[in-house]
């Protein structure tokens, strides 16, 4: 047991394994030890009986053969000893004062052999495991007063071969491993295919719903989940349906105020403060649909990052030229990933507009954005870079949470405070990372990496 431990806390979590080869693995461990337990026992319960089966299957032949010698006509003993040694294996040889004997295995099997032969035919009978190099065994019998030795073959005695053995146990490991495998499928079957649904789930698709029968935990389990679903699919409804009314109900008053002030009798410097005060506000309530607006699904392909940003890059930097900034892209060609092209839309749009409002240069106050996109290693790397006083190294992860602002950090326009959140969780949709890095004297750096994917014949000819 100390040993599947060590194996389950240490090797394979290492090898970074799925559940099902992970209990078929834990579980043919343990039908190896409890075979190699198993022989170890059937062995020393066979041991004595065998060895006793086979002392007496010699002894009795060393009797008869004797008998045989003894009461068969001298001109007839050589045509029996032929005989002996074509049909039954058994070689009858003299012994001489000049042989070379090599004595028996000092094994506990061996011992109650020799024991068993002695006990039958005398405690003068010699037992050898070969003479003058000659491999057999070799038993020591007496015909008045000439000595003989009465070969018999080693694979003759064995009662079972270790060929005949291992067969046995390799088929006995096949079918307990077989089973293994059939009783671990059965029962990661369920949970294989829970993973595969909650993954799509996670990617915004509706998912199948489970079958709601089994044993009783995955049925409570499928029976669980199901209702997640249903309860995220009407939750994903009525959210859609409060954003259609937010949008309503807010901006059309927002129209009419502004439209007022246009007509009433004010300064226009009273009208202008008014104005930015509005804007401010519908840019708020664009944000707040903006962070509630559900992420895209994810493409079963790649999709054209290049061509998405190319495009992206030409409309925000006319944009920003409008305000009197500028904005500089250095977008590589080729480039392929699995996100949605609205959702890669909104990501770098919140980035630029983050930069554009908070990244003003302190030398003229206007700002001036570089965008940025290439492939470094299986990721493909998109940085949106400002000029402007950047922000606390202390203040970065303060900045990704939801409502956060850095006024002070930045310039004094405020904000709901969101951009950023909407692209550290449009990212998580596609195992995306997201970081921030200031620069003191360069401004603020903020970079995404997403895995890349391979682009199709088709795309690298339209590229």
């Amino acid at each position: 047991m100390t040993l599947v431990k060590r194996l389950r806390h240490s090797l394979l979590p290492r090898l970074r394994l799925g559940l099902f080869t992970r209990s078929f693995l834990l579980i043919a461990l343990l039908i190896l030890i409890s075979l190699g337990a198993w022989l170890q026992v059937v062995f020393n319960i066979e041991e004595g009986p065998r060895a006793m089966q086979l002392a007496q299957r010699i002894s009795t032949t060393v009797s008869i053969t004797r008998s045989a010698l003894v009461y068969a006509p001298q001109k007839v003993r050589p045509a029996l000893l032929l005989d002996l040694a074509t049909q039954e294996s058994l070689r009858v040889q003299p012994r001489e004062s000049t042989d070379v004997l090599e004595p028996l295995p000092h094994t506990a099997y061996w011992d109650n052999v020799s024991s068993g032969i002695r006990s039958r035919l005398g405690s003068q009978t010699a037992i050898m495991w070969a003479v003058n190099q000659v491999p057999g065994i070799w038993i020591s019998f007496h015909i008045d007063d000439q000595m003989y030795w009465l070969v018999f073959d080693r694979d003759q005695l064995r009662l079972t071969t270790g060929r005949e053995w291992l067969g046995w146990v390799a088929a006995s490991l096949m079918l307990a491993l077989l089973g293994a495998a059939i009783s671990v499928r059965f029962i990661n079957h369920p949970l294989s295919r829970l993973a595969k649904v909650a993954r799509e789930l996670a990617r915004g698709q509706t998912p199948t719903p489970l079958p709601e029968k089994g044993p009783i935990e995955i049925r409570d389990l499928n029976i669980a989940f199901n209702r997640m679903a249903r309860d995220l699919r009407q939750n994903e409804a009525d959210r859609e349906i409060m954003l259609a009314g937010i949008s309503h109900d807010l901006r059309t008053p927002l129209a009419r105020i502004r439209l007022e002030i246009e007509m009433s009798h004010m300064s226009d410097e009273a009208r202008q403060a008014i104005d930015d005060d509005l804007a401010q506000i519908n840019h708020s309530i664009g944000q707040l649909m903006e962070y509630a607006r559900p992420a895209g699904q994810v493409p079963e392909t790649g999709i054209d990052v290049s061509r998405v940003l190319q495009d992206l890059a030409e409309r925000e930097r006319s944009h920003t030229e409008s305000l009197g900034g500028e904005l500089k892209s250095s977008i590589d060609p080729g480039l392929q990933a699995r996100i949605s092209a609205n959702d890669l839309k909104r990501i770098v749009s919140n980035l630029i507009e983050n930069a554009r409002r908070y990244g003003h240069s302190p030398s003229d106050d206007r700002p001036h954005i570089t965008v940025r996109a290439y492939q470094n290693g299986n990721l493909l790397r998109i940085e949106v870079q400002d000029r402007g006083v950047g922000i606390p190294h202390a203040e970065v992860q303060r900045l990704l949470r939801p409502f956060a602002r850095g006024e002070t950090a930045r310039t004094g326009v405020s904000g709901a405070g969101l951009g950023l959140s909407i692209v550290e969780r449009l990212l998580g949709q596609v195992g995306g990372k997201f970081e921030l890095i200031s620069q003191p004297s360069q401004g603020l750096l903020a970079r995404i990496e997403i895995p890349k994917t391979k682009a199709r014949p088709a795309d690298k000819s339209v590229a």
